[in-house]
């Protein structure tokens, strides 16, 4: 696994926001980064293909154009078909975390290698509907595992409450190969005041909020909820 030290840097024993983008104005992206830098302990930027997913969302270049805005590490969420195309853009474009998609089967493994290759975390997302076991044959390949807790690629929809049992269960895996200190959990998708503590009880280390952060009303209270749980 490469050294990467951007988990180092990033806080310990507390729920980390990795705030997603696309809930940002996105007409005035390079700013709403700006303006979540104090409350974000990483951004995430999904990338859709229009094919893995319905949609298209973020490319490399976009990535560059805002990197200089913040320090934090960027968490790039690859839902596409051909995701070894990407990953070396990504890298170059400011990526600190590259996730792919357990599903995306035939492009896993080389993928993550690829990842290794470039220098930074590799991650593996699952979907509600995917044997979250399958993961076990990579746990020596990845630092983050990304639990889906809506289907994929369409927001504003809650949470499917069989995300929590999935979490625990993954939280067991982790500790019975001896990878808990080492893999962090994320939950993304429906994630909202009220299912926020349920995510934090079942096991999840870090939470993919969207509009529970860019609409907030007061960011100092809701980031300060969210760091003390």
């Amino acid at each position: 696994m490469p050294e990467n030290h951007i988990w180092s840097k990033l806080p310990k024993q507390r729920l980390l926001a990795d705030a997603s983008l696309w809930s940002a104005d996105l007409g005035a992206l390079a700013q709403e980064v700006r303006r979540m830098e104090p409350y974000a302990d990483l951004f995430h930027l999904d990338v859709a293909d229009a094919n893995f997913v319905p949609g298209l969302l973020f490319f490399p270049d976009l990535v560059a154009a805002i990197r200089p805005c913040t320090e934090k590490p960027f968490h790039v969420h690859l839902m596409v078909e051909r995701p070894l195309e990407l990953v070396e853009d990504f890298v170059r474009a400011g990526a600190d975390i590259v996730t792919l998609h357990l599903e995306n089967r035939r492009h896993l493994e080389s993928g993550l290698d690829k990842i290794h290759a470039t220098g930074v975390s590799a991650g593996i997302a699952i979907q509600l509907d995917s044997d979250v076991s399958d993961l076990i044959p990579y746990l020596d390949s990845i630092q983050i595992v990304v639990l889906m807790g809506t289907l994929l690629g369409i927001k504003g929809v809650s949470l499917d409450e069989r995300v929590l049992g999935r979490i625990e269960s993954v939280k067991r895996i982790l500790a019975e190969h001896k990878a808990s200190d080492r893999i962090k959990i994320s939950a993304d998708g429906g994630i909202r005041a009220e299912t926020v503590p349920k995510l934090r009880q079942a096991g999840t280390d870090i939470i993919t909020p969207g509009s529970l952060l860019f609409k907030s009303q007061d960011l100092q209270q809701t980031t300060s909820w969210i760091r003390g749980l």
